[in-house]
């Protein structure tokens, strides 16, 4: 069985998680808004900055494929310290590198243990956390998005203003080794869902293609590759074509992150007494109006573009939240390692691949202004409308968040 957790313990738990995902969202963050500065130290294209952009997001993917042989193997644990070890020494080398191809390797290095650390914390909270509490568990670690803009990113680019764009990186291993070494003392081995069959039980790649786990991470492939479609250039655009300055953007990502961060714990809160469905569907309508009104934004003052932004991330990065919820009750715990690993898997390749294809879609003038944004905005706007549909055939058969099966 797994272990029983007082009150106070599940919210260290909690809290503890929250910490290891504000690690590898502001490790892969940060570089959003030095998107500016990499372009010209490093002399880079709107498209080879999407690459870098990509390559975290599409190696997390592939090692959330490679996961899948062996993530449910062994207690959630000794995978989590394994995993967050090796994004640590990789953060650490992104610190170092000397060269754009050492930080393109680096980067994707760090990608690939943050892709399997987020499936194997949503098993933690799946597995441990009762269906009542589980949306506003979910809505806790996923706050930390909002709290890496509110404080991460703005201290982040402060560091990086004053001793270098190295400084962040190196800060972030800091805070990791912290946090590794806070799991050592507090996670119990968390191993019930280990049995001596569980590698020969082990799913094939062909019974995840099935429509009881296909619509899952479709779902959240399709709600992911709409946000990054336009996420990655947002610092990029407010420069060039919103006539913000580079010093603006710690204030516009802020107050962005604080309202993200409000929101993650309200949306937490409706998914568990309204469902996760309902509430993911009303999310992906209302993140229309902002992709499409961002996106089309004419050259503003910095309060009227950061009321758009703050309407943008708060919509926009709340919507991983009842997804998860939604599809972590298809699953029992003995598979849930390797769904949540595919499911992540799904999550990073859109992130990936949809920031490589704005990229194609976008040029920059010699101005510094993005051409071809408002094309990704409808494209965007496009996609929802599939996720929207994919919502609909996938939630008329999803069992209840409350049913999900969680050993005690």
């Amino acid at each position: 069985m797994t272990a029983s957790f007082t009150p106070r313990q599940e919210r260290l738990l909690i809290l503890l998680l929250a910490g290891v995902q504000f690690t590898h969202l502001l490790d892969f963050m940060i570089v959003l808004p030095l998107g500016p500065e990499f372009m010209r130290l490093f002399s880079l294209s709107a498209a080879q900055f999407g690459t870098l952009v990509s390559s975290y997001t599409l190696a997390s993917a592939a090692m959330g494929v490679l996961g899948l042989a062996w993530v449910d193997r062994f207690g959630r644990r000794s995978t989590l310290l394994v995993i967050l070890g090796g994004f640590i020494t990789a953060t650490l080398a992104c610190g170092a590198a000397q060269s754009h191809a050492w930080l393109l390797v680096a980067r994707s290095i760090a990608g690939g243990c943050a892709g399997l650390m987020g499936a194997v914390i949503m098993s933690i909270i799946a597995d441990t956390i009762p269906g009542e509490r589980r949306g506003q568990a979910i809505g806790t670690v996923m706050s930390s998005l909002g709290l890496s803009a509110v404080a991460g990113v703005p201290l982040s680019l402060g560091m990086a203003n004053m001793l270098g764009w190295r400084a962040p990186f190196w800060a972030i291993g800091i805070l990791g080794a912290l946090l590794w070494f806070g799991l050592l003392a507090v996670l119990p081995r968390l191993d019930a869902h280990v049995t001596p069959d569980s590698g020969r039980q082990a799913p094939s790649v062909t019974a995840l293609f099935t429509p009881g786990f296909a619509l899952g991470w479709l779902l959240t492939f399709s709600v992911a590759f709409s946000s990054f479609l336009l996420i990655p250039y947002l610092s990029a655009f407010m420069v060039g074509n919103l006539g913000l300055k580079q010093t603006d953007l710690p204030w516009v990502y802020l107050a962005g992150g604080a309202a993200t961060l409000l929101a993650a714990r309200q949306v937490g809160r409706w998914v568990d007494r309204f469902g996760p469905a309902r509430v993911l569907g009303l999310l992906l309508v209302g993140t229309m109006v902002p992709h499409l009104g961002f996106t089309h934004l004419p050259a503003a003052p910095l309060p009227v573009v950061m009321g758009a932004f703050v309407l943008f991330m708060s919509l926009t990065s709340t919507r991983p939240i009842p997804t998860i919820a939604l599809i972590s009750a298809k699953v029992p715990p003995p598979l849930r390692g390797r769904y949540m690993a595919m499911n992540m898997a799904a999550s990073d390749g859109a992130s990936g691949l949809a920031a490589w294809a704005s990229g194609l879609m976008l040029a920059t003038t010699p101005a510094g202004e993005l051409v071809g944004f408002g094309l990704a905005g409808w494209l965007a706007v496009g996609v929802t409308t599939i996720s929207l549909f994919i919502l609909w055939t996938f939630g008329r058969g999803a069992v209840p968040l409350n049913a999900a099966p969680t050993p005690r």
